[in-house]
């Protein structure tokens, strides 16, 4: 028993020296990369502050180079200009760049001109104003013994005809105006000239701190050395720091040198993210790794417990392998009965559509039987008169009304015919339709029950100079227009002034509209649905039909209807497509 342990034991220790290694390997391999792709990261931030930086000092660079031959100033080295409209050139251009003050001086270094208080002493043993001298363009920066204030000069020559230097344009500028516009934006980035001092940065705490030879620190004018240590780790340099909430306990530092305004560019990149990142991919191979072993562990406990469970498991299998195969019967007993279900259950469906059909036939007749009264009346009417014309021998009259009749019965078999054609969804060939004869149809269909209204039609067919030519199905649309009419007409029983026009618009789209004075739509997202009414309860007349069946005759054409409300009543509009040749062929 003590060799078991002492076994296991060894294991153990080996299990952990393992995880312990490779979790710091890989802490190491993804520390490193993570700090490459840092160095990577921090170059392009440091060369983006430092382009920001050069391109910030180049316009006042390019000032004192364009000013430098203006003839005001230059009028001042010979003699004849004038020193208050030199001033006023100055401090209009300061004013507009915020240059912290723009000079011009003559060869032995007096200020002939200042945009703003300038200094008293000669600029000769200044080094810009020295290289200006020289024909170049003197640059320099350096911190005010007056009031502590960091500038940056420029200094452009000014040649005279013969191409001597007659005097020489400078330009100071403010430092600390340039840091405001990146103060504390990005990594901790900051500029240090040829003596180690940090001139311009990003982060209050550098300035003017200076590094004096090796690892001593970065140590500010008062002298106190705040803490600082710089090593070298994967090939990198890191340094670290204890200068404030803002500067990074540990950074990645890098360099670049700036020749053009003669700084060097350095930059503290803090390094935490890629020690997370690191202790994070060095966790996770941990993990897997503890997790393999517990894995392993158990593997060989489970191998001690299944030759023990081995035979207990041949039983329960051969008990389960009974369970299932009753399991299996009863399963095919279930399948056949669940498939005859779903045929009951799809012939009920079958007979409930039917029935639906038969419905909704049902309610159309209904819908539209009032359709058919008004013309049985007018054939009975004829038939009547007909007789009366054939006893007094008025055999003309007589044949014309019988003629009528005739075409009271077409027409009544026409209405019948869509009927049943709209409830088995059955349409007759689309073709060449006439609207205007179309409306006609249903107006002349309308007329009499209009008349017992006293309903007036406002339609002028001779206003469209002839046929409208539109796809659809005759006897359709006519079914269409009368439900529309009857339907306006009913809206207006209980008013006494009541008025139908119809008008046709000839566009891109056949545009029919039906308009009425009446009290308008109550509801127009129902007003398509079947049997919606707003008609009286009990009503012969409110089945609630006539809409969703222009609907859908309008649809199967490919048209469109629509509900409108107006100033006063409402409007129903049918679109049809125009009828063309191309589109018959």
């Amino acid at each position: 028993m003590k060799t078991w342990m002492r076994h296991r034991f060894m294991i153990l220790l080996v299990f952990v020296i393992v995880m312990v290694a490779a979790s710091a390997t890989v802490w190491r391999l993804g520390y490193r990369q993570a700090l490459t792709q840092l160095v990577e990261q921090g170059e392009s931030d440091l060369a983006l502050a430092a382009d920001r930086l050069t391109a910030q000092l180049q316009r006042y660079q390019e000032l004192a180079v364009l000013m430098s031959s203006h003839p005001v100033l230059t009028d001042l080295v010979e003699g004849r200009g004038n020193p208050r409209d030199a001033r006023m050139l100055l401090l209009d251009a300061a004013d507009k760049t915020t240059a912290l003050n723009i000079m011009f001086a003559d060869i032995e270094g007096r200020v002939l001109v200042s945009a703003f208080e300038g200094p008293d002493e000669s600029l000769v043993k200044t080094p810009y104003f020295m290289r200006a001298m020289h024909g170049a363009l003197g640059t320099h920066h350096g911190v005010s013994s007056k009031d502590g204030r960091r500038a940056f000069y420029y200094a452009a020559p000014s040649f005279a005809a013969d191409g001597h230097v007659q005097g020489v344009l400078i330009v100071s500028v403010d430092v600390a105006d340039v840091e405001d516009n990146w103060r504390g934006d990005g990594p901790a980035v900051f500029f240090v000239d040829e003596e180690g001092l940090v001139f311009i940065t990003n982060r209050s705490e550098l300035l003017l701190w200076e590094r004096r030879g090796g690892d001593v620190g970065l140590v500010p004018p008062s002298g106190a050395a705040p803490p600082f240590r710089a090593y070298t780790q994967a090939g990198h340099e890191l340094w670290r720091l204890d200068w404030g909430d803002y500067v990074p306990k540990r950074g990645l530092h890098l360099v670049q040198p700036l020749p053009i305004i003669d700084l060097i560019g350095e930059a503290v990149i803090d390094v935490s993210p890629a020690q997370r990142l690191a202790g994070l991919q060095a966790a996770v191979v941990a993990a897997l790794i503890l997790a393999f072993g517990v894995f392993l562990y158990q593997a060989m406990q489970r191998r001690q417990v299944l030759a023990e469970a081995n035979a207990i498991l041949e039983e329960r299998v051969a008990m389960r392998t009974r369970a299932l195969s009753e399991t299996n019967v009863q399963l095919r007993r279930e399948i056949t009965e669940r498939q005859e279900a779903e045929k009951a259950l799809k012939k009920a469906q079958e007979e409930l559509v039917q029935a639906e059909k038969l419905s909704a036939l049902g309610q159309m007749s209904a819908g539209i039987s009032h359709e058919l009264n008004q013309p049985l009346m007018a054939i009975r009417q004829f038939a009547e008169n007909g007789a009366l014309f054939l006893q007094r021998g008025k055999e003309e009259v007589a044949s014309d009304n019988l003629s009528r009749i005739s075409e009271m019965a077409a027409r009544m078999a026409r209405i019948i015919k869509n009927l049943r054609a709209f409830a088995r969804n059955e349409s007759e060939p689309m073709g060449k339709v006439d609207l205007v004869q179309v409306i006609n149809t249903a107006v002349e269909l309308t007329t009499p029950r209009l008349k017992a209204d006293r309903v007036l039609l406002e339609w002028e067919p001779h206003t469209h100079g002839g046929a409208v030519l539109a796809w659809g199905g005759e006897v359709r649309l006519a079914q269409v227009f009368v439900n529309l009419i009857n339907n306006a007409a009913d809206a207006m029983m209980e008013q006494e002034d009541r008025r139908i026009s119809i008008s046709i618009e000839n566009a891109e789209r056949l545009s029919v509209s039906v308009r009425d004075i009446g009290p308008g739509i109550e509801d127009p997202e129902k007003m398509f649905e079947p049997f919606y009414s707003t008609k009286a309860v009990g009503s012969s007349e409110g089945m609630g039909l006539g809409l969703s069946i222009s609907y859908g005759l309008v649809e199967s054409f490919g048209g469109r209807i629509r509900g409108t409300n107006t100033e006063r009543g409402a409007m129903f509009t049918v679109e049809l497509d125009p009828w063309n040749e191309e589109k018959a062929a």
